[in-house]
């Protein structure tokens, strides 16, 4: 079975342990992180994660400054904004930034399974593109 590897970012150290618990039982790897930084740092040190769950209302640095700095350091990794208190103009904010989804909180466990699933393909077609391009550009250099 293939698994999601996801880097949840959120405040809420409650809500990440309850909700890691249940993404665990449908065979989801998850890897907590309670601010902004502290998730930037993880996803630094691990490049096996796929999608990352963001809070968007944390103290300190938010979830849009943090989703700005994953895209600029990590532009495959896809990111689903998790908010209890979305606004129109934030979310606009989060998708023009390139987040792959927005969820309000609280959401259904089958609503997130399947966009965790949906962002993780489309994680691994952007590296299977990747990996084909270097594979061409390697084979163009032994040509030669």
């Amino acid at each position: 079975m293939i698994t999601t590897k996801l880097l949840m970012i959120d405040d809420e150290e409650s809500f990440v342990s309850a909700l890691s618990k249940r993404l665990a039982l449908r065979d989801i790897e998850v890897v907590p992180a309670h601010s902004g930084q502290e998730g930037l740092n993880k996803l630094d040190e691990d490049p096996s994660i796929e999608v990352v769950l963001l809070d968007v209302k944390m103290p300190g640095m938010d979830g849009i400054e943090t989703l700005r700095l994953i895209k600029g350091a990590h532009p495959i990794a896809e990111v689903i904004m998790l908010t209890g208190h979305a606004t129109f103009e934030t979310a606009i904010d989060g998708m023009k930034l390139g987040a792959f989804d927005y969820l309000m909180k609280p959401c259904e466990i089958d609503e997130l399974t399947t966009k965790l699933d949906a962002a993780r393909k489309r994680h691994q077609e952007h590296l299977d593109k990747i990996l084909e391009a270097t594979g061409k550009q390697l084979r163009g250099q032994r040509a030669r």
